[in-house]
């Protein structure tokens, strides 16, 4: 981490109301550019202090990158309910204006796990981030469409995953156009236990214009 990091609980205005949310910000951000972080699946206990949510915005702290992490509706604090993943896509996107309005000359990151990581990569299709990092999307439980993002960027996924299928994840991917970096943990689980420090460190490398595409050994 560049410095101390100062965190503040907030509220950010939502379309189903208020979304409990987490700022952190590293000292000396120059703010060229902050993180947006989606929790997993709201139904299945995701919130904003699950820990690979926590891994990533770590990853971008490191970096000096200030993150918000918050709640989708119904979760926490957050007004409203469960939306199948639309109402959530809409969530991100209020955050996203939310990091534009406090800093108004950085562009936006995306970053999900499971669940956040599909609702990431739908917002990505309306705010055009720089950067998107997607852990575990969990393909087939969200409708996608044609949305890609068009940016730069990354799919971790563990190839033990017992509840999102690595396969079908990897299959998909390579048919994707732009094709999105690829970091393959080999015998990590869905909750990648045991290996957060590599999670980290895969999404530092891409962040920070490292990444190398790596394939399933």
């Amino acid at each position: 981490m560049t410095g101390p990091l100062r965190s503040e609980r907030l509220v950010v205005a939502g379309p189903a109301g208020g979304l409990e949310a987490l700022l952190e910000e590293p000292a000396g951000h120059a703010g060229a550019r902050f993180g947006v972080v989606c929790h997993p699946h709201p139904l299945h206990g995701g919130t904003l202090d699950n820990k690979v949510a926590h891994t990533l915005a770590r990853s971008l702290h490191a970096l000096g990158v200030p993150t918000v992490r918050f709640n989708f509706r119904g979760v926490g604090a957050s007004a409203g309910s469960f939306a199948e993943g639309i109402g959530e896509t809409d969530d991100a996107l209020a955050v996203v204006q939310f990091g534009r309005r406090r800093w108004p000359a950085a562009r936006p990151w995306l970053l999900g796990f499971s669940f956040g990581a599909i609702v990431a990569i739908r917002a990505a299709g309306e705010v055009q981030p720089e950067r998107v990092v997607a852990v575990a999307p969990a393909i087939g439980r969200i409708a996608l469409a044609a949305v890609r993002p068009t940016c730069p960027w990354l799919i971790v996924q563990g190839d033990a995953d017992d509840i999102v299928e690595p396969r079908r994840v990897l299959e998909w991917a390579a048919h994707l156009q732009p094709q999105p970096a690829v970091a393959v943990l080999n015998g990590a689980g869905h909750f990648f236990h045991g290996r957060l420090g590599e999670l980290r460190e895969a999404v530092i490398a891409f962040a920070s214009g490292e990444a190398q595409e790596q394939k399933p050994g």
